[in-house]
């Protein structure tokens, strides 16, 4: 018994410790992602089907951009000329994206990444939840 629970204690601790976005992941941003869901602080969710435009990220060392999209059946994509610049910060083992336009600024805390999903939560309790984009394959 004495062996044991050492063992059990550090297995207990492990599987309590917060599941934060390593560092070393946040090259899964880059890409194309449409929104899946959107969950709102007072715990309703609204479900996106089909989306009209995606979201372009694009990362390099701890700047980056977001862009809106347009896809084209022909693989090609529209876009406009708006475009949201970001900073990466890690803030007591938390990564925070900084954005910052003309009109505003704002953070994101990123709760889940890997290379088909991440979520975001911003200051008003709002998380969104995206997929990696995959483009209408229309055989020819």
């Amino acid at each position: 018994m004495g062996r044991i629970f050492p063992f059990l204690l550090i297995l207990i601790l492990w599987g309590c410790n917060d599941a934060s976005v390593n560092q070393d992941d946040l090259h899964y941003l880059n890409g194309y992602w449409e929104i899946a869901e959107v969950e709102f602080p007072d715990g309703s969710i609204k479900e996106y089907g089909m989306n009209p435009s995606v979201d372009f990220i694009k990362l390099k060392g701890e700047k980056g951009f977001r862009k809106k999209m347009k896809p084209k059946f022909d693989g090609t994509y529209d876009t406009s000329k708006d475009v949201e610049g970001f900073t990466v910060s890690n803030v007591n083992e938390t990564i925070i994206l900084r954005y910052s336009t003309e009109l505003s600024e704002w953070e994101e805390k990123l709760m889940q990444l890997d290379s088909v999903s991440f979520s975001v939560s911003n200051q008003e309790g709002v998380t969104y939840k995206y997929k990696r984009f995959e483009p209408i394959k229309i055989p020819q």
